[in-house]
């Protein structure tokens, strides 16, 4: 077996397989969910490899380097072995046992709501739990907490894609057509996506379109990895993507290229449409984004010639203050090139983290049932709490979003006590250092991790649980394909499961209904909560994912659906699942950013993932291969900017905004643009980048503004650094 270079953007095929191939599964990392097995040397539980799959079509055997080197976590030092409690604020953790630790827990959380309460306690859940871990949690906060304040860390990945697809096609589902449909496309638009470096594997799927003759349309700021390898590169300036969206809707307007036979018979509201994207005129938006008129006529006249197309967003162009509206804009260039509802073509987005699509389905978004029902829909509430065995009475109305709950811990207010499963906030929230301040004010912090992540570090208790190798369930990829996540070996002595957690919390709170720590249990409840809504998985079980290798979503338990293969691959053929089975064009307007460059802070910065790195990096920065592939964030700078700034290659830089400061050595790179600087979002402590981010958040997502802020740069040494250059470009 040969592993593929950690300076590599590539994945390699397997060449040879081992004599035991070991248990299938999914990789614990990204939205694509890659295919592995993962064997256990006989007597030797901490001694696990992986090796790919070649049976998943997202990965059909290749893997990158975090994916590689996923099992070396499994026998980390680091590894959180027994419960940990602080005797009291400022004083250290401690190990302590199972029923102190969950005594401590329902004793702080019933004096809290005593006091302040229901809504005294919060929950803060993750886009990386599985789909039982994530219906469990949503039903453990109204059921046995009976607060309104939960929300997930999703909130900063996916909700203003979400939001855009919902108000469009009355469905959030990332991509509409299976990932093996991408090699056919004759053309694929990628908007704010690198997936070279955020999902190696995926790039085969845009290697095989290419090479058939394909064309790669990438639209970032930077010249990625991604944007290296496409045909067409427009590089806007940061926060103009709704602009140059509306500027190429009208050069299909006014060049003919619109479907006018598929607008009348499959969408509403294209007059609106048409009427406000007439300010948006292709010279005026030049001069706005940056972009060349005869370089935006081109991609429409390529769009709209195509046979087969896809129009993909992610986060580049989503994490805005505007980011729901931006994406409602090329939903309304896709509708207007009559492209959803066909086979192989259409618009969706990348989802991001591992189960970041189920994530959002089930119920621990702060607005959100199972089924991807709305909380405050009466006729959801009944269903739902008739599966809960609990009145609907019983259950709270919608609560705060991600920030905005945890920028109100502490407070008059806000929650006193906060749960947190699959999310270190200290890290990746925006404004971090308010959200860490905040957190340190809670009479009581649990965090349930397998590591001592950043958050678990300023927690009054910690709780050990399984890793992604160590448990079962079911996870949904970024096709909307439900996939089965399987045990390949025991925990450690001493860890529990994040459903036996919850489980054993929910007994000991006297909560009513049923509660169970095996996810089969958990997943047939899911089930029945969730038929009949959006996101319907009443018709999957785990013995049809295996058959099937995986169903899409919705899929509900009917003759039609429990025949046919692979539930709905397809979910707009026919109609779209809003009232009158139309599509919704939106008109929508530049806001640009919320904090815009000035004389004190003259320079943008926008953030993102390294190719080395996941997340808030507590598992990818304590793996030594991927360190040593990327040991510390870099600010990356254009050589001309750097000039101006007197900052030379390696040499160490202070960023500053007007929430905090970092200092990070720089890397000079002649292919962002010369406005814009760039450092990823992966290292804690004082290299924390969201120490600068705004926290400016979509008024209909609630997602923060994460991508553009204004900074200024200072040299803080005068000799670059030694090593200067030697790490991969990320």
């Amino acid at each position: 077996m040969t592993r593929p270079d950690m300076n590599s953007t590539t994945e390699l095929p397997v060449i040879d397989a081992p004599a035991d191939p070991g248990t299938p599964t999914h990789c614990p990392y990204c939205a694509l969910q890659c295919g592995m097995r993962v064997a256990v040397a006989p007597g030797a539980r901490t001694t696990a490899t992986v090796t790919p799959r070649t049976d998943v079509p997202a990965n059909s055997g290749g893997l990158c380097q975090k994916g590689w080197t996923a099992a070396e976590l499994l026998g980390h030092p680091d590894r959180l072995t027994t419960p940990l409690m602080r005797a009291h604020k400022g004083a250290p953790l401690r190990p302590c046992t199972w029923d102190e630790a969950l005594r401590r827990i329902v004793d702080d959380f019933r004096r809290i709501q005593d006091t302040h309460g229901r809504d005294g306690v919060g929950v803060f859940g993750g886009g990386g739990l599985t789909n039982e871990k994530t219906y469990q949690l949503g039903k453990f906060a109204r059921v046995a907490l009976r607060t309104s304040q939960i929300d997930y860390n999703g909130r900063f990945c996916m909700s203003s894609a979400a939001a855009a697809m919902n108000r469009a096609f009355g469905m959030d589902r990332g991509l509409p057509v299976p990932i093996t449909d991408l090699a056919d496309a004759d053309v694929i638009v990628l908007v704010g996506a690198n997936p070279a470096e955020t999902m190696p594997p995926f790039m085969r799927h845009l290697n095989q379109q290419r090479a058939r003759g394909g064309t790669l349309i990438v639209i970032d700021p930077r010249h990625t990895p991604t944007a290296r390898v496409a045909d067409v590169h427009l590089q806007p300036r940061p926060s103009t993507d709704l602009a140059l969206a509306n500027a190429l809707l009208h050069i299909a307007v006014t060049e003919g290229c619109v479907d006018d036979e598929y607008i009348a018979a499959r969408t509403r509201g294209f007059a609106d449409v048409r009427i406000a994207i007439n300010e948006f005129w292709p010279e005026r938006v030049e001069r706005l984004a940056g972009v060349a008129v005869a370089r935006m006529r081109t991609v429409v006249r390529l769009v709209a010639g195509a046979r087969r197309a896809l129009i993909l967003t992610a986060r580049g162009a989503e994490q805005h203050a505007d980011g729901t509206d931006t994406v409602t804009a090329f939903i309304n260039l896709a509708l207007a090139l009559g492209l959803p509802g066909r086979v192989g073509s259409g618009f969706g987005c990348l989802t991001g983290q591992g189960n970041g699509q189920g994530g959002r389905e089930h119920g621990q978004k702060a607005d959100q049932l199972p089924g991807y029902r709305r909380i405050d829909d009466p006729r959801a509430r009944a269903h739902v709490a008739k599966v809960w065995a609990v009145d609907p009475e019983w259950l709270p109305g919608p609560g705060r979003s991600a920030f905005e709950m945890l920028s109100a811990l502490g407070t008059s207010l806000g929650p006193k006590g906060l749960l947190v499963l699959g999310s270190n906030p200290v890290v990746s929230a925006p404004h971090a250092a308010l959200v860490e301040q905040r957190l340190r004010t809670l009479d009581a912090l649990v965090v349930c991790d397998f590591v001592l992540s950043e958050t678990a570090a300023i927690a009054d208790v910690v709780l050990p649980v399984t890793q992604w190798a160590e448990e079962s369930g079911t996870m949904t990829n970024l096709e909307g394909r439900v996939l089965r996540r399987r045990r390949a070996l025991a925990p450690p002595p001493g860890v529990r499961s994040d459903l036996e957690v919850l489980a054993e919390l929910a007994g000991r709170l006297g909560a009513p209904g049923t509660w169970s720590g095996r996810p089969e249990v958990v997943f047939d409840e899911l089930r029945a909560a969730s038929a009949g809504g959006i996101a319907d998985y009443s018709g999957i079980t785990y013995e049809r994912i295996e058959r099937e290798g995986g169903v899409f979503w919705p899929c509900p338990a009917t003759p039609e659906n429990g025949t046919a293969r692979n539930g709905t691959p397809y979910p707009f053929l026919d109609r779209f699942p809003t009232p009158d089975g139309r599509a919704r064009f939106t008109a929508v307007r530049q806001h640009g950013a919320d904090e815009d460059i000035d004389a004190d802070y003259p320079v943008y910065l926008t953030t993102g993932r390294v190719l080395a790195h996941y997340q808030s990096g507590a598992q990818t920065r304590r793996i030594a291969s991927l360190v040593a592939a990327a040991r510390e964030p870099r600010l990356e700078i254009h050589p001309d900017l750097a000039e101006r700034f007197d900052i030379e290659d390696g040499c160490r830089v202070r960023v500053s905004s007007r929430r905090g400061g970092i200092v990070v050595r720089a890397r000079l790179n002649a292919d962002i643009r010369r406005d814009t600087v760039f450092i990823p979002f992966h290292w804690a402590g004082d290299q924390r980048v969201n120490l600068l981010t705004n926290p400016a958040l979509d008024p209909h997502s609630r997602m923060p503004e994460f991508k553009v802020c204004a900074v200024r740069l200072i040299r803080e040494d005068t000799a670059p650094s030694e090593d200067a250059g030697e790490e991969q470009r990320l």
